[in-house]
């Protein structure tokens, strides 16, 4: 027997309205009654609007790209496809594409071939939606070629070579080579043609004084003019004081000799009127300046005082001269600073970037995880004013740093600010490296990017001058600037030799969800730094992946040998690798001075059995055969190890930023009691030189002594040195053995303190 009912949509609404629902077929008879399962109907639809919608980027070459996508509500839940140029992608055939669980696409490597407009499909059986293209542009900066040969030495005693910006040539908007392209050397007196006096030396005398008499006559009619036009001036004064018989003239004073000038008007009741009168000297230097002043060694330009912010309009009318003092509102100042094309250039990327608000008291400004922080101590504000400052960390891609020949970037690019801020006495800037630490195997460099974008050597690690505005205390992995000005600051390295090596951190990751028989393993290859590790975990967030195993440190030498990875002794009775070659390779340049923070490979596994869940390999990594490292891998696939890559994440809960007494482990009465006991010299040695001895700071002795309070600057660096792990206690009795009673005042409770 069969059955049919038909049900219209209208007879539904009306008793369950709009709300999905269910039919069931009942049958029954004097033996019992029989149920269908449940028939469940709902209304499809696909909205219109995607919720987020891939944005155009630039990217350089070979560098990881990632473009968004959340497609819009529907029932059924909308499938996504990517489209480039209006063709599908499938990742299956071109490896370099990876779609996320989360619908995004990544592009592995960015090649000249993935430039076009890229549209993220959404469908179901409704509708078929199309985002708004996003334009991918994969640019190529120019690289110089090598240079010719030295020419011939011409007639001019010099001789010339060159080089063409074509290894690679820049494309698709990447920046030209930085240089010259033709240089030029005078040659020596042996190459040099000689040439014969003759009648062309004759010609040239003749007419170097033929232009000498020239230039005499016609001195001599300036002359003439200029002194006619003189008697002519003071025929005119002479006939205006006989027109004004009974009146002084006075308005009318010699301010040269022979040269008369016109002497202003002062209006009534000016009491800065006379200022009218005075020449300023805009040779003093001021305190702190607002806008832009030409170098006060340029006498080429003239300085618009109508123009500048030295002369400001009063409601009279007259003028004065005022410096350029910071105003005390915060809020205008920083409007004002942000409209500066320097401050325009940073990100704002809130999860790296912190600010806050600081008077003479100080305080601290951190970025989570990254092992970045300011420390701006007691007194480095001076009192009466109040500053907004901020510190962020920056991306390469968003901040280029020049690189040449041998030169890696050691350290991330830190800015703090605003650039131009007055302050009484160094701040403390501390930021992670990635190399040995060892000074003798490297030639570091600190840069700075000046107004103009330019960056610029403003230190050489290890030959610090005290009488500079920078100084560094290098650690093992971390550096320490003492800093009187803010601004964008990098570590540069160039090695000595082939025994320099920089840290590489090694990241493994894996899909957190795995269904499939396939089963791909990431490396990822980063500098030994917070602040990149912190990108890579979460961007493997992002991508629903999840950390495999501890992170492990590499060091990667100066020997031009590319990097080297492979993965042996899995089970093969379980597993087997995909990869056609033995191991994997990056270039050595792209980790030296390559233009990415990071660079990773995958390794795709397949095991033979959907129930096999247990792997154990050895990884392998080394430069060079026979020297490397193993690491042993041992996790269940089917195990959700997220926990591991949240402990990472959650090591620094600090606040991002702490003012005034808060942000110091050394009370402020305490700290200024220990300055008074340390800072005069005493007889047997017991001041601040006995203080850094024991704290292991006899290096810098010379660079505290420079200094008005050498304690308070020793104590700086100690707050600097153990924000997070600083015992108290252990200060106090360094305190002891130099043998100052102070040390007890640190031994209460810190309820006390």
């Amino acid at each position: 027997m069969q059955v049919t009912i038909e049900i219209t949509r209208q007879q539904v609404e009306k008793i369950f309205g709009l709300d999905e629902y269910w039919c069931q077929c009942v049958a029954w008879s004097t033996t019992g009654t029989q149920k269908s399962q449940k028939a469940y109907i709902r209304i499809a639809y696909l909205r219109k609007n995607f919720e987020e919608e891939p944005q155009g980027k630039e990217v350089a070459l070979d560098q990881e790209v990632l473009l968004h996508c959340h497609p819009p509500e529907g029932v059924p839940q909308a499938e996504v496809e990517w489209q480039r140029n209006e063709d599908v992608l499938d990742p299956l055939s071109d490896p370099n594409f990876f779609i996320t669980p989360d619908n995004n696409l990544v592009i592995k490597k960015a090649r000249l071939l993935d430039t076009g407009n890229y549209t993220c499909v959404a469908k179901n059986i409704v509708a078929r939606r199309k985002s708004n293209s996003a334009t991918v542009l994969v640019y190529v900066d120019g690289g110089w070629s090598e240079w010719s040969k030295w020419s011939a030495c011409g007639a001019d005693c010099s001789m010339w070579r060159s080089r063409e910006c074509s290894q690679p040539s820049p494309g698709t908007g990447g920046k030209d080579c930085q240089g010259l392209d033709l240089q030029s050397m005078n040659c020596t007196s042996e190459q040099c043609p000689q040439t014969v006096s003759g009648a062309e030396d004759v010609a040239l005398y003749v007419g170097m004084v033929a232009v000498a008499l020239c230039l005499t006559l016609l001195l001599i009619v300036v002359v003439l003019v200029y002194r006619r036009k003189k008697e002519g001036l003071d025929a005119d004064v002479a006939d205006s004081s006989i027109l004004t018989t009974g009146f002084q003239p006075m308005g009318i004073k010699p301010s040269k000799p022979g040269v008369w000038a016109p002497r202003p008007r002062r209006p009534p009741h000016s009491k800065n009127s006379h200022l009218l009168t005075i020449q300023p000297d805009l040779t003093t230097t001021t305190t702190s300046y607002q806008g832009t002043l030409r170098s006060r060694h340029d006498t080429a330009g003239k300085f618009s005082m109508t123009n500048g912010p030295l002369l400001d309009p009063l409601p009279n009318g007259s003028h004065t001269l005022h410096n350029g003092k910071l105003n005390s509102d915060t809020t205008e100042f920083v409007s004002r600073l942000s409209t500066q094309t320097y401050f325009k250039t940073l990100p704002r990327d809130v999860a790296n970037t912190s600010y806050g608000t600081f008077n003479f008291l100080g305080g601290r400004l951190t970025i989570p995880n990254t092992g970045i922080s300011l420390l701006i101590p007691p007194e480095a504000i001076p009192r009466g004013k109040i500053y907004e400052i901020y510190l962020t960390v920056q991306r390469k891609e968003d901040l280029r740093l020049p690189l040449a020949g041998c030169q890696t970037l050691l350290s991330p690019i830190v800015s703090c600010g605003p650039p131009g801020v007055v302050l009484s006495r160094p701040v403390i800037l501390s930021m992670d490296h990635c190399f040995d630490a060892c000074l003798d195997n490297w030639a570091v460099r600190l840069k700075k990017q000046n107004y103009e974008g330019a960056w610029e050597d403003v230190l050489l690690m290890g030959e610090e001058l005290v009488s500079e505005p920078y100084y560094c205390q290098l650690e093992a992995e971390t550096c320490r600037l003492f800093t009187e000005q803010l601004g964008t600051f990098a570590l540069v390295g160039e090695s000595l030799h082939m025994g320099a090596a920089k840290r590489l951190r090694l990241v493994l990751f894996s899909d957190a969800y795995c269904s499939t028989l396939e089963y791909n393993i990431r490396v990822y290859c980063m500098d030994d730094t917070q602040d990149v590790f912190k990108e890579v975990m979460q961007m493997e967030r992002q991508l629903g992946g999840r950390l495999i195993d501890e992170p492990h440190v590499l060091l990667f030498k100066d020997s031009y040998h590319n990097l080297r990875l492979s993965i042996h002794d899995m089970p093969q009775a379980h597993w087997r690798s995909k990869l056609l070659a033995g191991y994997q390779e990056i270039p050595f340049y792209h980790i030296w001075n390559g233009s990415q923070r990071y660079l990773h490979c995958t390794f795709t596994l397949e095991r033979l059995s959907l129930s096999t869940c247990e792997l154990t390999c050895q990884l392998c990594v080394w430069q060079v055969e026979g020297e490397g490292q193993s690491f042993a891998l041992d996790f269940n696939i089917a195990k959700d190890t997220r926990g591991l890559d949240s402990e990472f994440l959650l090591m620094d809960s600090n606040a991002t930023a702490l003012a005034g007494p808060s942000a110091f482990q050394i009370p402020y009465l305490i700290r200024q009691k220990i300055c008074g006991s340390l800072d005069a010299p005493c007889p047997n040695g017991a001041d601040w030189r006995m203080l850094a001895q024991r704290l292991k700071l006899e290096r810098h002795m010379s660079f505290f002594a420079s200094k008005a309070s050498p304690t308070s600057v020793i104590l700086d660096l100690w707050e600097a040195q153990h924000f997070h792990s600083g015992n108290i206690n252990q200060l106090a009795t360094v305190m002891a053995d130099i043998g100052k009673q102070e040390a007890m005042i640190f031994l209460v409770s810190d309820g006390e303190c």
